[in-house]
């Protein structure tokens, strides 16, 4: 089989395209053919040494992906060959990255995609919807999972709407119930953002978004999906509601956040962080099993029409594909690896 693979971490040329032997499962594993290969900024971080060393001799990139299960070791009662899915947290812990035609994984990481969704969907979903559909089951009051209904009566704010995980956060919290309100810099990214279902686009670059904000939840916002602390800090304490929450994705903007007493306080705001790698396997199951309902009903889409526009690459442009998400590409990078 083709994969690529790097033996150290460093720039996207350490990336190299080889044949290497077809892994077999072990118990417990399923082999997938991958189809689509997903790429997220946790992959070129990792391949770049920027988050850890190098684990392995050898390993393949990226996380995510979606495929058809080829092969299942013994003790797998859920899936079967034949079985379409996508994976997440593909490289976690283990050097069997999605950036190669097959891939060897624990059951747990594979999930059936929905009859009609396509696998452009499932590439699409593992770090993106599970980190959303984290950050908007935190809350002190809940709810801990979701469903059609579930953030029904509530108002969320999603900062950076146009981004990945902020196009997971609108679709699922649309598809939840909520009222959804999300901030861009500018009028491309507010097409993006109310494509992907938001009510209300803010341009925090034009006016007063804070008196944008109160002025569609008077009362305040019961939940912010962050991308920004060290911006947005200050203002996320002006438009929260009594025991909101403001969950924590990633650090765009800087890497210390300043947060004054008094208003979060007032407030009893809760600041949660997040990361996916360290949620738990209650948390993670939980999220696949409702994103995978979302898709399951219509309501996750990818594409321009979704908000999230695709960009493509073949599998030994793997390191042009982890360049275009450095350099911080629109929408979704995707691999077509098999």
């Amino acid at each position: 089989m083709r994969a690529v693979v790097y033996s150290e971490t460093g720039p996207s040329s350490v990336l190299r395209l080889e044949d290497r032997p077809l892994p077999e499962p072990d118990a417990g594993e399923v082999r997938l053919k991958v189809v689509v290969s997903g790429v997220n900024p946790t992959d070129w971080k990792s391949r770049s040494g920027g988050t850890a060393s190098l684990a392995f001799p050898e390993a393949t990139p990226n996380q995510d992906g979606a495929g058809i299960v080829d092969a299942v070791g013994p003790g797998v009662p859920d899936l079967a060959v034949g079985d379409r899915v996508w994976t997440c947290m593909a490289a976690q812990d283990r050097p069997t990255g999605t950036a190669q035609e097959f891939t060897v994984l624990p059951a747990e990481r594979v999930t059936r995609l929905p009859d009609g969704a396509s696998f452009d969907v499932g590439a699409s979903l593992g770090v993106p919807a599970v980190t959303a559909h984290r950050a908007l089951t935190v809350a002190e009051d809940g709810p801990r999972r979701l469903a059609p209904g579930a953030l029904a009566g509530r108002t969320v704010l999603v900062a950076g709407g146009a981004g990945a995980v902020g196009n997971a956060a609108i679709q699922l919290a649309r598809w939840a119930g909520a009222t959804v309100v999300t901030t861009v810099s500018g009028p491309e990214k507010a097409a993006l953002a109310q494509a992907a279902g938001a009510h209300h686009v803010v341009n925090y670059r034009e006016g007063d978004a804070v008196a944008a904000i109160r002025e569609v939840a008077p009362d305040g916002v019961d939940l912010v999906v962050e991308v920004a602390p060290a911006q947005n800090a200050e203002l996320d304490a002006q438009v929260i509601r009594p025991r909101a929450s403001i969950a924590v994705y990633a650090n765009n903007g800087g890497d210390e956040v300043r947060l004054d007493v008094r208003p979060n306080m007032v407030t009893n705001a809760r600041w949660q962080f997040i990361l996916m790698y360290t949620m738990g396997a209650e948390a993670l199951a939980a999220a696949a099993e409702d994103v995978t309902a979302a898709v399951r009903d219509g309501a996750f889409g990818v594409g321009e029409e979704h908000g999230l526009p695709l960009t493509r690459f073949t599998l030994q442009d793997t390191a042009e594909a982890h360049d275009a998400v450095e350099a911080g590409a629109v929408g979704k990078v995707l691999i077509d690896v098999g």
